[in-house]
């Protein structure tokens, strides 16, 4: 059994962190760690039901190990036919379920990018650029922060790595215009036993200034359509390069310790550094045609 922290949905209610999945993990159960069948009863009760790219209804079936052909392969099989191999008793792949659950036309996007680069790899005239964004798509599907933003002094701030500026000289604008969502079930993993260091991987999406008087469920219902265009259009997701870092305890409320200026003058976990020519581009959320 692979869980090195138990199963306690009341205190994962209360972690900020985890709120994108608060929705769902409120109709989970108390007395033990999810099954693979609860999951999928989840799954059979949300409307409308989730498909994959091709139209697929989505399920979470048991792992197979050994020498698989191309077809039974995490990313072909969760294509083709719907099917995410899921190990039982595990956190990652738990989370992995749980971000289905939330974010589902994001993750049915980053799963068409996956199938259309190993597709495109495979042809004689394959090149390397397959493999930069299957680079791109696994950082955001494993680090990912949605980082939705009104107002475009404070995402410049994010972007420039002005951390004290931002967490704190800037704290009450932030909290206004700028929200931080999880998306990565790696980095939901991590923040079980939240550390210093942490660091999310974020892709800064613009939005009016109502979206932070919406409802959560609504809020995430339009990041996940928004994220799903980012990651439908073959211009985006080329380059690791697009996503922003982002030091997920420096965020006001996500740290009981960063409610002093001192805080952010650690200098080891608050890094400087520079915004990027990728970073920069102008954010296109509009869908395209991705080959697969």
């Amino acid at each position: 059994m692979d869980i090195q922290t138990q199963w306690d949905k009341e205190r994962i209610l209360k972690a900020t962190a985890f709120e994108p999945l608060h929705p769902v993990i409120a109709r989970m159960g108390q007395a033990h760690f999810p099954t693979l069948q609860e999951c999928n009863a989840l799954l059979l009760a949300q409307e409308p039901h989730i498909k994959v790219h091709n139209g697929t209804a989505l399920s979470f079936i048991p792992q197979e190990y050994g020498r698989l052909e191309f077809e039974a392969q995490y990313e072909p099989r969760c294509y083709l036919k719907g099917e995410v191999p899921t190990r039982a008793d595990n956190w990652h792949d738990l989370l992995n379920a749980l971000v289905w659950l939330t974010f589902p036309q994001a993750k049915a996007a980053i799963n068409g990018r996956h199938y259309a680069a190993l597709i495109q790899a495979a042809l004689p005239e394959g090149s390397s650029e397959r493999g930069a964004v299957r680079d791109a798509i696994t950082l955001l599907d494993e680090s990912g922060v949605i980082v939705p933003y009104a107002d475009d002094g404070v995402a410049e701030l994010l972007r420039g790595f002005q951390w004290k500026e931002l967490f704190w000289h800037q704290r009450k604008q932030l909290k206004a215009n700028m929200g931080f969502y999880i998306f990565g079930h790696g980095l939901y993993e991590k923040a079980l036993k939240p550390y210093v260091g942490m660091t999310g991987q974020g892709l800064l999406l613009p939005v009016e200034k109502t979206f932070f008087t919406w409802s959560l469920e609504q809020r995430l219902a339009h990041l996940d359509e928004q994220l799903a265009g980012y990651l439908s259009n073959a211009e985006n997701a080329c380059s690791t390069r697009e996503l922003s870092p982002v030091p997920l305890l420096g965020i006001p409320g996500w740290s009981a310790d960063n409610e002093v200026p001192a805080y952010y003058d650690n200098t080891d976990y608050f890094r400087a550094g520079r915004q990027s020519a990728a970073q920069r581009k102008p954010l296109n959320t509009a869908p395209s045609s991705v080959a697969g």
